[in-house]
């Protein structure tokens, strides 16, 4: 898929992309609905802190699982099957969440959103890298990151309004249910779209060819490239394939010396990092982490609506760059700036006090200057790590490698999210969110002499040329 993509097939690649994301869209929203649920589900299921941590956390044990399973089984089926099978999930999934009347019943529920929001977390990206050219995968591919914004910002918008509407979280809303159940169901409408969107747009001409159906990989290529660039483009997939066999996890080994592949390593550390420097603690305790700060409920999901916008801005501006400046030097400005600004929230939160419940009180300015580094942070994330990832993972892999590859690292990437999610509340308990923070700007400094030593550029480099 090369640079010669005229406008109009410009027009139907961006198209697919975008129904494509939309995964990334549920990912999103999934992910920051719970943000304002916390307290209903504590109360609700009378759990302890650690109870809760665990309700919340949950959906990160089922995307492991997705993560992992959707690569071999998007090699069998296809990634636009798997990926309607991932939307059928988040429907139901709303549903039992929303519905549930015990933490056994909501876990089950959020296991089950957590298998689709796995499956769309690597196939969705790796899908839109298959069906993009090389000078402009980068961009498209940011689409993911973009998509799990407006996803994040759209929970929080949704959850500010449903929480106003009814009062609080708690207060009952619509049929006399909580408002936080809402929260949940209002998931239902995007996961209905997701659903219908995915039966209009076509599979990856990769795995056509891969599974012997090459007319229909050229039919699907005819409307991405001229006639004589697909046919090209077919005979190089053919070759890739011909030099390969019949993929599995043996294939993570370099044949030549036994040991697990460079790039394999590369995948599975730049995924944990992603979510080891602390972002998903944002995003998913948000509204808890400002209250402490001593801010009100309103206000916390006034917060998480302005992280958002700021997001979504951040991933416009990347999505600009990364096929620039190359995907390399965004990861280690953002590591950097990360690094940074998570040392002056520590050192702004450390003047505060705590009380009794070891809530935390500051003063008015380290306050602000706590407020403001954590959006600077976000804005880093955002501008790097957030979309660059998710670029990196969808295209960094050699074809005989990429479906095992992508199961690992996308498994990496879920155990670290659950390790992050979970043990904040306990963090929090502990070692308070000085302490906190402190341990996300280790992992942010740590990254960058990983980045530097192990990770390899992609730039404009095509699919069937990347090395493993």
């Amino acid at each position: 898929m090369r640079q010669g993509a005229t406008s109009s097939y410009a027009g139907f690649i961006a198209l697919i992309s975008g129904v494509a994301t939309i995964g990334g869209f549920l990912f999103g929203f999934d992910s920051g609905v719970i943000n304002g649920t916390v307290e209903g589900l504590a109360q609700a299921f009378h759990t302890t802190s650690a109870g809760t941590g665990f309700n919340v956390a949950s959906v990160l044990l089922g995307s492991a699982v997705g993560a992992f399973a959707a690569g071999s089984l998007a090699d069998v089926y296809g990634r636009r099957s798997i990926l309607i099978i991932s939307a059928v999930m988040f429907f139901f999934s709303a549903i039992g969440a929303g519905a549930a009347t015990g933490s056994a019943m909501f876990v089950a529920a959020r296991l089950l959103g957590g298998f689709a929001v796995g499956a769309a977390s690597v196939l969705s990206p790796a899908y839109v890298a298959e069906v993009t050219p090389a000078a402009t995968r980068g961009k498209l591919s940011t689409l993911q990151q973009i998509m799990i914004n407006v996803g994040l910002l759209g929970s929080f918008i949704s959850n500010a309004l449903l929480a106003h509407f009814a009062g609080s979280a708690t207060h009952p809303l619509w049929g006399g249910l909580e408002a936080w159940r809402w929260m949940f169901w209002m998931q239902t409408i995007p996961s209905a779209v997701f659903f219908f969107a995915l039966l209009t747009i076509p599979e990856s001409p990769r795995y056509l060819v891969a599974r012997g159906r090459r007319d229909e990989a050229h039919a699907v290529l005819d409307k991405i490239m001229d006639d004589a660039e697909a046919k090209q483009k077919i005979g190089e997939i053919e070759a890739s394939l011909n030099r390969d066999h019949k993929p599995s996890l043996a294939d993570l080994k370099d044949p030549a010396t036994g040991r697990i592949r460079k790039v394999v390593w590369a995948g599975v550390g730049i995924a944990a990092f992603q979510q080891l420097v602390g972002i998903n603690v944002i995003f998913y305790y948000g509204s808890v982490l400002w209250q402490s700060i001593g801010y009100t409920e309103a206000a916390s999901l006034g917060f998480n609506i302005l992280t958002g916008v700021l997001a979504v801005i951040s991933c416009l501006i990347s999505s600009n760059l990364v096929d620039r400046v190359g995907r390399k030097p965004l990861l280690l400005v953002g590591s950097a700036g990360m690094a940074v600004t998570l040392v002056i929230v520590a050192i702004a939160l450390s003047t505060g006090t705590t009380d009794a419940g070891n809530k935390l009180t500051l003063a008015y300015t380290p306050g602000m200057i706590a407020v403001v580094s954590v959006y600077v942070y976000s804005i880093f994330f955002n501008l790097s790590w957030g979309p660059v990832v998710w670029v990196m993972l969808g295209e960094m892999f050699p074809n005989q490698v990429r479906g095992s590859a992508l199961a690992v690292s996308g498994l990496s990437q879920w155990v670290a999210n659950f390790a992050i999610t979970m043990t904040f509340p306990i963090l929090l308990a502990s070692i308070g969110l000085v302490g906190a923070y402190a341990v996300y700007a280790f992992f942010a400094a740590v990254s960058i002499p990983f980045v530097a030593k192990l990770v390899q550029e992609t730039k404009g480099v095509e699919l069937e040329a990347m090395q493993g």
